[in-house]
């Protein structure tokens, strides 16, 4: 029997900053191809179509999460697709809940700016770097982050040292864990 696989993660921020449009529509990449991420994968062009094409021949949607927590939709993608560059999302985001609209909010100010994949492995190989290659992926959702891993990606993190990224997430899950 085959073990379950386990629920991954891998964040992107946008290359010009996570935008609002009118109706509170957000867009940019949740994944560049050819880069390689804080945690050492480099996920490879055609890595998401067969999950695409599974969800769209089930009639299903690509889930729009608050940080990954699949007990706070805060949105719906409209459109999902991979291009050149990476697999770009186009979306809204629901002010209707209390987290769609303090997303809004942080976008508009500019203090969130990251887009993150939740996926599971389907098939990889390792790199030269030591890192995974990832050619397929079973994509579950897109989730608006505070903290992208594919830092390439993110402008305003450039100068952010690792001791006060990781600071920065540790009081943001304390923040969440108040909240609960």
């Amino acid at each position: 029997m085959q073990e379950p696989r386990e629920l991954e993660h891998k964040f992107a921020g946008s290359d010009t900053g996570l935008k609002l449009a009118g109706d509170n529509v957000i867009q940019g990449y949740a994944s560049l191809f050819g880069e390689i991420d804080q945690g050492g994968d480099i996920v490879m062009p055609g890595a998401y179509i067969t999950s695409l094409r599974t969800l769209a021949a089930r009639d299903c949607k690509v889930k729009m999460l608050w940080q990954h927590d699949p007990g706070q939709p805060i949105g719906v993608w409209d459109e999902v697709r991979e291009d050149g560059r990476g697999l770009w999302v186009k979306g809204r985001v629901l002010t209707e809940t209390r987290r769609g609209a303090e997303a809004v909010s942080l976008i508009a100010a500019g203090a969130l700016d990251g887009l993150s994949i939740g996926y599971r492995t389907v098939k990889a190989a390792r790199h030269q770097g030591g890192g995974r290659q990832l050619t397929e992926v079973d994509l579950w959702e897109v989730s608006l982050v505070t903290f992208p891993m594919l830092t390439q990606a993110r402008v305003a993190a450039k100068s952010t040292t690792e001791a006060e990224t990781v600071l920065r997430a540790l009081a943001a899950e304390l923040r969440d864990l108040r909240d609960v």
